[in-house]
């Protein structure tokens, strides 16, 4: 009789491509591309680079990162949290093409966006003169999630090539030379923001900034709660104002408290890991001017990106003797 041999078992590797292989059978995986990223442009910011920014995708878009081309070609790969970034190494006085698409987890990628063109300046090697800062300034909201600034021109021995609009010590966007305001998209609704605005040349030197510009976005009753602390109130007793506020419902615990005297900031009430209270927050403030003063305070909360919120309703009290 013929015996047959028992079967050997399969390579440890070769059993896992093949469970892998029977898993990928029976799952149906993501196949859909996101969409391609709107709102392209492209400023030259000095003789050799180019400011390119884009539109945040949707967070259902589920998108993870972001690819940069230069005529057809790939010259940056970024996370999902970068919508905008300086190619560099340009040569002067040269027409650029730059388009982008966007990735998602699964690995698909949507069609690329619109292009955007942008020409860089001639070259000055010897410039090393920034310009003037922009004299004024102003902003206005346009909107929970807009605001629009506008800026006095800026001057320069070589001439200005762009202006950079700052916010939180950040570069969030940039326009040509020949513009004196720009609008800008994507805010969060109920938020504190201050912007300041520089020129920039061609041999990339930048001004100061400009003046600061303080704008809070209204509350966006569709996007649920607002950021302002509620049910804002202000005791006054011998020597003390006592205070008391609901946290804004920002999806996390908020630790971090800016506090307003007669529209001064004059401190920051911070609760430690663990201390943050289950229910209404309280503050006590000590009170060393003379029985009489009168005080108008208000408040508003550091949020979870860190931003200030918009500010809670102000109270008025009279110190106490």
């Amino acid at each position: 009789m013929r015996r047959t041999a028992p079967p050997r078992p399969l390579p440890a590797a070769l059993g896992l491509c093949l469970a892998l292989a029977a898993l990928t059978a029976c799952t149906s995986g993501d196949t859909e591309p996101p969409r391609a990223p709107a709102g392209l442009t492209a400023q030259a910011g000095s003789a050799t680079s180019v400011h390119v920014m884009w539109e945040a995708a949707a967070p259902t878009d589920g998108v993870t990162g972001y690819q940069v081309f230069q005529a057809g070609q790939l010259v940056r790969d970024l996370p999902a949290e970068k919508t905008m970034v300086d190619i560099t190494g340009l040569t002067p006085r040269t027409p650029y093409d730059f388009t982008v698409r966007a990735r998602d987890a699964a690995g698909n990628r949507s069609s690329l966006s619109a292009p955007a063109r942008a020409t860089t300046p001639d070259a000055r090697a010897e410039d090393r003169q920034p310009p003037t800062a922009p004299t004024t300034a102003t902003g206005s909201a346009r909107g929970p999630r807009t605001v629009r600034l506008e800026w006095a021109a800026a001057t320069d021995d070589t001439g200005v090539t762009a202006y950079d609009i700052h916010q939180g010590g950040v570069r969030i966007h940039t326009v040509g030379p020949g513009e004196s305001a720009t609008t800008l998209d994507g805010l969060q609704p109920g938020t504190a923001y201050s912007f300041t605005v520089r020129a920039r040349d061609g041999a990339d030197n930048s001004s100061p900034d400009g003046p600061p510009v303080a704008v809070t976005t209204p509350a966006d009753p569709a996007q649920g709660p607002g950021t302002a602390p509620t049910a804002f109130t202000a005791t006054a007793s011998p020597g003390a104002v006592d205070l008391s506020w609901t946290a804004p419902g920002t999806g996390r615990a908020t630790t971090e408290y800016q506090l307003y005297v007669n529209g001064q900031p004059v401190t920051v009430i911070q609760f430690g890991a663990g201390a943050k209270p289950g229910g209404p927050a309280t503050h006590r403030l000590t009170a060393t001017e003379p029985a009489g003063t009168a005080w108008t305070l208000k408040l508003r909360a550091r949020l979870p990106d860190g931003n200030w919120g918009a500010f809670s309703a102000e109270r008025h009290v009279v110190l106490a003797g």
